[in-house]
């Protein structure tokens, strides 16, 4: 029997994630069985098995691999460019329901807590690197307040649906002082 490369088990793994992230988005956490995954990803039971003990290891892998993108500066045209891109991911892949349930997962699950408490740490160390040195307020309150922005924003997607980012756009460039 041929080995099987790590290559091909990366792949077969990424698979499981992926399809974990369509039906989480679709149906939730709790309404989303094993099954319905290795429904999705076209596998057997046993194949799923073999990279994920339980369902709570998928939902920590799927939030791992959570977008690191950022805008590349605290500008208004490259904030409201992320906040499009985070409508375009919601509208396209669910994205900003599976956020939503993350957090709500991350309050019940003390691993998934602290993933996301470490992925947010990143984030606003992240945004805090973009502040001008000239500044007035610290870089990291800064951070937080953009995290807790697009946060808002993300939450009113999940429940508004398509919504326009430009008054969240605002809101952060106020924060940030508006540097064109």
């Amino acid at each position: 029997m041929p080995k099987v490369t790590q290559a091909h088990l990366d792949a077969r793994r990424q698979q499981i994630v992926d399809a974990a992230r369509v039906r989480f988005s679709e149906q939730g956490f709790a309404r989303t069985s094993m099954a319905d995954i290795v429904d999705e990803a076209g596998l057997s039971n046993g194949a799923i098995y073999r990279y994920f003990a339980a369902k709570e290891e998928i939902v920590v892998a799927v939030c791992e691999q959570a977008s690191g993108a950022l805008p590349d500066a605290l500008t208004a045209d490259a904030v409201t460019a992320f906040l499009e891109h985070l409508r375009t991911l919601s509208r396209e892949t669910g994205h900003a329901r599976l956020v939503a349930q993350i957090y709500a997962e991350a309050a019940l699950s003390p691993t998934l807590a602290e993933v996301v408490r470490g992925q947010l740490f990143a984030l606003r160390t992240a945004v805090a690197d973009l502040v001008p040195d000239d500044h007035p307020d610290d870089p990291m309150h800064v951070a937080e307040a953009f995290v807790a922005i697009c946060g808002g924003y993300s939450e009113q997607l999940t429940v508004r649906g398509d919504l326009d980012p430009t008054p969240f756009a605002a809101a952060i460039m106020a924060v940030v002082g508006a540097r064109a």
